[in-house]
């Protein structure tokens, strides 16, 4: 099988495509042929070295497909099913892993590549607005990189549940998928702290969810109101680090946590009733999957140059 393939850590041209073969399937996994593949911002982590894991390696997590073989002791699942899952060993590839336990089953009205945009990105919008912070009628939220695959799927979520969005953005294309999706506010990152305390007659907002890391963090903390909640999800511009709590104080005995969806889908039944309920919305048509590109397999490298270069909109594709 083709798949791409980390043998040193590096930029994006430490990814190679290389001919392997198709893994077997141990006693609990699921064998998947992999028809859509999501790039996210944890595999750049891992190419660069930033995560740890042993070379060499294929990289994805990301996987929808259908199901191509079963190790002995699985029981949820049959060849020929279509899954998704966002733990797959090896998901670049035209064939992936994983273990029964992380498998999600895809309804029919939602597609293989519907899935794999809406898997993790979903599940992660889902659990910051239900969960982390849940969004209630009149609640206002700040939400950077309000134009991302997360950013968009975030904006849907809260307007669903009742809350005013203020997002940022970086380009004027940016802004209207940002407003497209139904924020209230679309702002650039320049004084963004003015920017929301305008909007909001000097308050602040509820919750931050904050993707972006280092490059915002200082601007999120200013923005939100007395006891308000800043939502860590992301370091798509580098770790925030050296935190003095003391400052959590002064910004208004504000909370901040460094949530992963990993904790929001700690047992197979949260799983599949996370990963239910974003699937429902996409089938019922209330929550729109934007898939800004769909690259061939080998065109892996430019996904993430694409990516860390921030040219991307909404969701990023692999299609083997």
């Amino acid at each position: 099988m083709r798949a791409i393939v980390v043998a040193e850590h590096g930029g994006p041209e430490a990814l190679a495509e290389r001919e392997e073969p198709v893994p077997v399937p141990g006693p609990r996994d699921v064998l998947i042929r992999v028809a859509a593949a999501g790039v996210n911002y944890i595999d750049t982590y891992y190419r660069s070295g930033h995560y740890h894991r042993d070379l060499p390696f294929t990289l994805g997590e990301e996987a929808a497909g259908t199901v191509e073989a079963i190790g002995a002791e699985v029981a949820d699942f049959e060849i020929g099913d279509v899954v998704v899952t966002s733990t797959a060993r090896g998901g670049y590839a035209e064939f992936a892993l994983a273990d029964t336990d992380r498998v999600v089953p895809v309804p029919a009205e939602v597609t293989p590549e519907q899935a794999a945009a809406a898997l993790l990105q979903g599940m992660t919008a889902h659990y910051l607005t239900h969960d982390t912070f849940p969004v209630g009628e009149g609640d206002t939220v700040l939400l950077h990189a309000a134009s991302g695959g997360v950013g968009l799927l975030v904006t849907q979520l809260v307007k669903l549940r009742g809350g005013r969005l203020i997002g940022t953005v970086s380009t004027p294309e940016k802004e209207k998928l940002a407003r497209d999706a139904g924020a209230d506010e679309v702002i650039g990152y320049a004084d963004f702290p003015a920017r929301v305390r305008e909007l909001t007659d000097g308050r602040g907002v509820d919750v931050v969810y904050d993707g972006v890391g280092k490059d915002t963090f200082d601007g999120s903390l200013a923005s939100l109101r007395p006891r308000g909640l800043l939502a860590l999800f992301g370091a798509a511009s580098g770790a925030v680090t050296g935190l003095d709590t003391g400052r959590l104080a002064s910004a208004g005995s504000v909370f901040l946590t460094r949530p992963t969806l990993v904790h929001y889908t700690l047992t197979v039944a949260e799983l599949r009733e996370r990963a239910a309920a974003v699937f429902g919305h996409v089938a019922s048509g209330a929550l729109d999957v934007h898939i800004g590109r769909t690259y061939p397999l080998s065109d892996a490298r430019i996904a993430h140059e694409d990516l860390e270069g921030r040219r991307t909109t909404g969701k990023l594709l692999l299609v083997p």
